[in-house]
């Protein structure tokens, strides 16, 4: 058979397909963007960067991702598109060539007591469905291994119309569920500390109880020695059994004192509904304390905090129960299942496997499953999240990813590098935000947004490789082969902190001394047990300020004036200047708007739509009443004051007419952690993380304490803005405060008196002490990963 020869020698067209290699964005206004209009190669690694607040976020999360999420929901039906957040289009002209965009954000997982890192990431429910058909003894379904199921029974009579006529049937039901019945799937029970709430020697005339707002003769300790189930002028030690049991568990009972009906409930019970049952965050200070010094969490004594009942306890395979297995680390947990040989799970088991060695492999071996997803750090949300992308066979999705590297020590920062190439090399476009010059180094190209924050940033500076950036000029490309020498000389601690043998989750019995008066960082790979030594062995409150990584509350009501208490002498100086209440100038309270009730803008609800959000006629977006923007400051009405930036209010408050001492100090503060170019009023919900993480520092720098504990502070940060927050941490040391800091960032170590190292590993490999000393003595000796990693950092 022969074969006609091709007379072609020119190799054929590329198909039409293949020329939508780009994604184009053009025009795009959202937040600070200035038009910007960039072209972003698809299957390929694109780094954004840019001081924090240049609009990286907004180019990213709220333009490309918004938008590819939005199409995406437009492909459902209106009646399922009602169940689904309702998104807005982004503020763009065009947005063209885009992919399904999968979001890997740093949103903490959530914070609720029920959550783990097993329940987060579904190795609970395979592990659940695996002891259901392998434990012995067989004990029920998968929810009988679950602590959110609660166990419960019942019978009774149903009634049902069955042709035409009404039956009676009598129908029972039981479900077994693992709930431990003492904790309801906590792991922990809180007691009340009855000395806390009363003083047994006095009477409830002398003001026995103790607790805050049933003091002083109010209708709180009316209710009490009026009841007349026992004497007030007694004694509480001399109460009889069932006068103490009316005084501290009776049930709600309805009676009349001074002729109002009220409700009269045991004072523990009423304490747990009135105080306990709210967030601890939103209390008044004195209520916080009170509930700090009343309250003890112990761990159940029932389910030893496994959150279990004895029934799922009691199911084994191989000796080992679920509680156990959730309790293992995950890297131990990942070899007791390739242990087990079942061909009848083997998918189930193939599954269960290939998640859990999906967490050794992006660093998270070190955690446990019953491991409270609350108590991650942003970094381990975020690379939790990751877990069940890693595995997938999907290609042709573009990765979203904010800031992959915090929270990472230098020596995992490798490893998270190659997972992004490995995303990208199965034909994923991969979009980053990032600062870390080593994660910016493997990009394929480069999108620098500035040059400056806030009204001062939203422009790209800078388009093409690496190489470019570095020549670039832009204030990264200037930045990016920065590097800190180690101190020359340190200072002299002025005391100690001793810690003797923490044990708080994977420690080992450390024992180390914290110099005092110093700027001391403690520092090892991801797990190795840097928070548990400085949070659990140095608690928040006398004379110590921590700011850790916690989210910050606030609505969209809420901004920078109101967050720092900068809103109060304000109002007070307004108030005082004008002779009126100060009031009058909150937008949530007397002074709002009645048409747009202070808000600024209308929000119409258009069901599966977008809801519309425009701007309130009446006051014109500025949120007050007409009548209260006719009172001045200074020539400055108070919508003129929220509108100006933190530098320009600095200059407004600090001499003239306006001079307001308490404003004053607030906004220094704020200037200090580089938060300048802010303007007072704009809503919390647009900052950036690393602006947020910033806003809490200037926050607590006016809190009253002599040792500062920061959890990595340098989150977030662009390089220029890690000089500025180093000269910061020096102005505290200086001023004879005492500065921890937790860090991985080599700049901060260098620029540090004393280095505490913890490690050699992670979890069960780490929590031991392996170096403590200078910087230049970590560098000599380069003992450890950090010592390696700083010696390579300052180029010794």
């Amino acid at each position: 058979m022969s074969m006609a020869p091709r007379t072609d020698t020119q190799s054929p067209a590329p198909h039409v397909a293949d020329s939508h290699d780009l994604i184009r964005v053009h025009g795009a206004r959202e937040n600070n963007l200035k038009d910007v209009s960039i072209e972003i190669p698809k299957r390929r690694l694109t780094v954004f960067t840019g001081v924090s607040g240049s609009g990286k976020s907004s180019l990213v999360f709220n333009t490309i991702a918004a938008e590819s999420q939005r199409l995406i929901n437009e492909t459902y039906s209106a009646f399922v598109q009602g169940f689904m957040p309702t998104l807005a289009r982004p503020e763009v002209d065009v947005l063209d060539g885009l992919t399904t965009v999968i979001t890997v954000d740093q949103q903490r997982l959530g914070a609720d007591p029920r959550s783990t890192v097993g329940t987060a990431t579904d190795a609970n429910a395979m592990l659940r469905i695996l002891f259901s058909r392998l434990g012995k003894p067989h004990i029920g379904s998968p929810k009988a291994f679950s602590f959110n199921v609660a166990s419960i029974s019942g019978a009774g009579a149903v009634t049902m119309e069955r042709g035409g006529q009404t039956v009676k049937e009598r129908r029972s039901f039981s479900i077994t569920g693992g709930m431990c019945p003492r904790c309801e799937g906590r792991g922990s029970v809180s007691d009340l500390d009855l000395t806390q709430l009363y003083d047994d020697s006095k009477s409830l005339s002398e003001g026995a109880i103790t607790v805050p707002g049933y003091t002083g003769g109010g209708w709180n300790s009316r209710l009490y020695s009026e009841s007349g189930f026992f004497d007030p002028d007694k004694p509480i030690r001399k109460f009889t059994k069932k006068e103490l049991h009316d005084f501290l568990h009776r049930e709600p009972t309805r009676m009349k004192i001074a002729g109002i009906n009220m409700t009269y409930e045991g004072l523990v019970p009423r304490i747990q509904k009135s105080m306990l049952a709210k967030d601890r965050e939103g209390m008044q200070p004195h209520i916080r304390e009170f509930v700090d010094r009343a309250v003890t969490f112990t761990t159940c004594p029932e389910c030893d905090g496994t959150r279990l009942n004895a029934g799922a306890r009691s199911s084994k395979i191989k000796r080992i129960s679920i509680a156990d297995a959730c309790a293992m680390q995950i890297s131990d947990l990942a070899e007791w299942v390739r242990g087990l040989d079942e061909p009848s799970v083997a998918p189930l088991l193939t599954a269960l496997q290939q998640t859990l060695d999906s967490f050794v492999e992006i660093g998270l071996g070190y955690l446990s499953l019953d491991r409270p997803a609350g108590t991650l750090s942003g970094g381990e949300a975020q690379r939790v999240k990751m877990i069940r992308h890693l595995g997938s066979s999907l290609t042709d999705v573009t990765y979203v990813f904010d800031e992959p590297t915090i929270g990472l020590h230098p020596h995992d920062i490798q490893r998270m590098n190659d997972l992004l190439l490995r995303l990208r090399d199965k034909g994923n476009t991969v979009l980053v935000v990032e600062h870390k010059p080593e994660t910016i180094a493997i990009a394929d190209h480069v999108v620098d947004l500035g040059p400056g924050a806030g009204t001062a940033g939203g422009t790209v500076c800078f388009e093409g490789t690496v190489e470019g950036l570095r020549t670039g000029g832009t204030i990264t490309g200037r930045h990016f082969d920065d590097r800190a020498a180690v101190k020359e000389a340190v200072r002299k601690p002025t005391g100690t902190l001793e810690i003797r043998g923490a044990r708080t989750h994977n420690l080992q019995g450390v024992d180390v001394d914290i110099p005092l008066g110093v700027l001391a960082v403690v520092t090892g790979v991801a797990g190795s047990g840097k928070s548990s030594l400085v949070h659990g062995s140095i608690p928040a409150g006398e004379g110590v300020v921590s700011v850790d990584q916690g989210a910050i509350r606030g609505s969209r009501r809420s901004n920078p004036a109101t967050y720092t208490g900068l809103l109060d002498p304000i109002r007070k100086a307004f108030a005082k200047a004008n002779g009126v209440k100060p009031a009058l100038f909150s937008a949530n309270s007397e002074g709002a708007c009645p048409t747009c009730n202070g808000a600024g803008v209308i929000y119409t609800d258009l069901a599966m739509m977008a809801g519309v959000a425009t701007t309130c006629e009446e006051c014109e977006g500025k949120r007050f009443q007409a009548s209260v923007l006719d009172y001045h400051l200074g020539g400055r009405d108070i919508s003129e004051v929220l509108a100006m930036s933190v530098t320009e209010a600095e200059e407004f408050f600090g001499a003239g007419e306006a001079h307001t001492p308490a404003a004053h100090r607030v906004l220094t503060r704020l200037s200090d952690v580089g938060l300048g170019y802010l303007s007072l009023g704009q809503p919390l919900t647009t900052l950036s993380g690393g602006e947020r993480q910033r806003l809490k520092l200037a926050t607590h720098m006016a809190d009253k304490g002599g040792v500062y504990v920061l959890d990595e502070p340098t989150a977030g940060l662009h390089l220029a803005d890690v000089e500025q927050l180093l000269g910061l941490l020096d102005r505290l040391v200086d001023a004879g405060k005492s500065v921890i800091v937790v860090e991985h960032h080599q700049a901060v170590m260098a620029h540090a008196d004393w280095i505490i190292d913890l490690g050699p590993g992670a979890g069960h490999d780490g929590g031991r002490l392996v170096f403590e000393g200078t910087p230049a003595d970590l560098v000599a000796a380069r003992s450890t990963l950090t010592g390696e990693h700083l010696a390579t950092y300052v180029g010794t």
